[in-house]
């Protein structure tokens, strides 16, 4: 997907500005940023504990990798008001209607040829810090695109209050999942569900390592 290049300083600058917020005036750590492809589609598959991840994850990317986009299905509701719908949209954001929505699919698979995109398996947010299952859609996508999955741990969120000051958080990107195995078994729900599974297992194994998982 082509991009303008203001559209890219406009996303880059607002990343830093952002930074400055969650790195400077509070504690925002990334743990294995190298782990995420310079170019290609990557999927940044990552827990769900906080609203605030979709405005701080962009900064834990584009911080190693400027001039990109970092795409991210969000609920249509934010795009109600115009404003927000233009300024959301500007960022990369894209409408997702609840439950099944076929058009923000076939967006997603689109961008997944030669774009980051950021999604979060569970669906929705748990605010306790508890790890949900993933979505089967998330595994059929995955299927279909095959595209470089990061694993993505987040870590703190839930507890920010905003505006704050000294808050900590840890964004953890792991090394790219093999589903070699499973991209050879038939386009079914089940083998949908063994990816997304797969997904969520390295997800739960980068928070346990980090000492935050939550049963």
């Amino acid at each position: 997907m082509r991009v303008s290049l203001l559209q890219r300083l406009w996303v880059t600058f607002s990343c830093y500005v952002v930074g400055f917020y969650a790195s400077t005036l509070n504690r925002f750590v990334t743990k294995g940023a190298e782990n995420i492809p310079g170019s290609g589609g990557v999927l940044l598959a990552s827990n769900h504990i906080s609203a605030y991840e979709t405005i701080f994850l962009p900064w834990a990317v584009i911080r190693h990798h400027p001039l990109q986009m970092l795409w991210a299905p969000a609920k249509e509701e934010l795009f109600e008001n115009t404003v927000q719908r233009l300024l959301y949209s500007s960022w990369g954001a894209f409408p997702v209607r609840r439950k099944r929505d076929v058009k923000a699919n076939k967006t997603i698979s689109t961008l997944l040829q030669d774009q980051k995109v950021m999604i979060f398996p569970e669906g929705t947010r748990h605010k306790d810090g508890k790890l949900g299952p993933g979505n089967r859609g998330v595994g059929k996508i995955i299927y279909d695109t095959r595209p470089t999955v990061i694993p993505t741990a987040l870590i703190g969120f839930n507890t920010w209050k905003f505006p704050g000051f000294g808050q900590s958080a840890t964004a953890v990107f792991g090394r790219p999942l093999d589903f070699g195995d499973l991209y050879a078994l038939e386009d079914n729900k089940e083998t949908h569900h063994l990816i997304v599974d797969r997904v969520m297992q390295a997800i739960a194994d980068l928070l346990k390592h980090e000492g935050a998982y939550v049963d």
